[in-house]
Parts: C-alpha cells; sequence; structure tokens
C-alpha cells in the first residue's frame, strides 16, 4: 500500500515538473524586441505613352437583330389579351416555372411593391408592379420597366422581358 501512494506521488511530481509558468514577464527589458528587418531594394517605375488600340473600334458591334422596346406590345399578345384589374394580380405567382413573384398593393413610387423569389437573371431586381389597360408592367425598384405580361386566361400570364426573354406567370 505504501509502494502505491509512492508511486502516485512520483507520478504527480513528475508531471507537474513539465509544467511551466507562461505569463509575461514585466521585469523584463520591454525595449528589447526583434531586430528591425534591413530594406531591400524597389526596382525603378516607367513612363510613357501606350500604344493605340488595336483594330478599328475599341468598342463591339452592335447586335443585328432589334430587341424589342420596353412597354411595346407583342401584336398577337396584346390583341388577344383579357382584361385584368389590380386586385386580381395581388398575390404569388410562378414565374417560368421555376421561381417565385410576389404582387401586394403597398403603394412603391407609381407602382405598388412586388419582389421574387429565386428568379434569375432581369427579374431578381424587380421592386414594383402596375397595370396599365390590358398588360402589366414589371419594374425595378428605379422605376425602369424590366418586362411586361398580358392575360391569356385565368391565372395565366405571358409576356416579355425588356431584352425579349419570355415570362410566363401562373397560379
Amino acid at each position: 500500500m505504501q509502494l502505491r501512494y509512492a508511486m502516485t506521488g512520483l507520478v504527480v511530481v513528475l508531471s507537474l515538473a513539465g509544467c511551466q509558468r507562461t505569463a509575461y514577464d514585466y521585469s523584463s527589458n520591454a525595449s528589447a524586441g526583434p531586430a528591425p528587418l534591413t530594406a531591400q531594394p524597389v526596382p525603378s517605375v516607367q513612363g510613357g505613352q501606350l500604344p493605340p488600340p488595336t483594330g478599328s473600334s475599341q468598342f463591339p458591334a452592335a447586335p443585328a437583330s432589334a430587341s424589342p422596346m420596353p412597354g411595346a406590345q407583342p401584336g398577337a399578345m396584346a390583341a388577344n389579351a383579357l382584361d385584368i384589374t389590380k386586385e386580381s394580380m395581388v398575390g404569388s405567382w410562378r414565374v417560368n416555372g421555376s421561381c417565385d413573384m410576389f404582387l401586394t398593393l403597398t403603394n412603391l413610387g407609381s407602382g405598388s411593391r412586388g419582389g421574387t423569389r429565386g428568379c434569375v437573371g432581369e427579374l431578381t431586381a424587380m421592386g414594383s408592379w402596375e397595370v396599365a389597360g390590358k398588360q402589366v408592367l414589371l419594374k425595378d425598384r428605379s422605376g425602369n420597366q424590366l418586362g411586361s405580361v398580358y392575360k391569356t386566361a385565368d391565372n395565366r400570364f405571358e409576356g416579355q422581358t425588356s431584352t425579349g426573354q419570355s415570362i410566363s406567370l401562373s397560379r
């Protein structure tokens, strides 16, 4: 039994012998820090004129196909569009079967507040909407038109963005 106490004491003493105080020693010289680094040479800077841009124009050519004007009514869709009311638009809509659009009657600028969730492209910037005749105008938070849709059936709208991407809303 005496041997067991002796062994336990020896283990405690050996384990404490490996410990060391790691606190800062305030009595040491505070100005004795690491030696400063020596400066490295820096290459000289050269100046001069850049060569002119290559090619006949610094801008790319304009696209050949004319994209639809914002607010323009596609002929067949506008002619066959059904009448709509602002109140019938309020709520949640599925956009192109892949993301959601939420329309409210809360005023925001000249239109009403709206937004999207999970959409890509231009519709991510949607902030408001308004009914103009037989079309619903989709706008960003600054009031710029992003696209428009027309009622083609109950709970179904078809249209396009200002860059020509098709939009379909359904419930």
